[in-house]
């Protein structure tokens, strides 16, 4: 059997798609908009550029988000079962500093 042991194996922690990610933490209006947002390129995971909106997210990995003019970073904290009010999505992540 090729491949790493069961236990190291990184789909065995709970993950959720980006498209829906972006969608619950309030980083876009509805699903469709965070699926483009993923797929033009503009979301950096772990510091890898995503093209696509089933990328999986999991707690602490890194987001680079831009939003305007600005450009969060953020580690996930846990990930939200379902989109909540702004104060209960910004509780799942915590903004990093950047070099700005």
């Amino acid at each position: 059997m090729n491949g790493r042991p069961a236990d190291r194996i990184p789909a065995a922690l709970p993950a959720l798609r980006i498209d829906k990610l972006l969608w619950f933490l309030h980083f876009a209006h509805n699903r469709m908009m965070a699926r483009k947002l993923a797929e033009k390129g503009h979301v950096r995971l772990n510091g890898r550029r995503i093209e696509r909106g089933h990328v999986k997210v999991r707690q602490n990995d890194i987001l680079t988000v831009p939003q305007g003019r600005e450009v969060y970073v953020v580690r996930i904290l846990s990930l939200p079962e379902r989109r909540a009010n702004l104060a209960l999505a910004q509780s799942c992540y915590e903004k990093l500093q950047t070099g700005n």
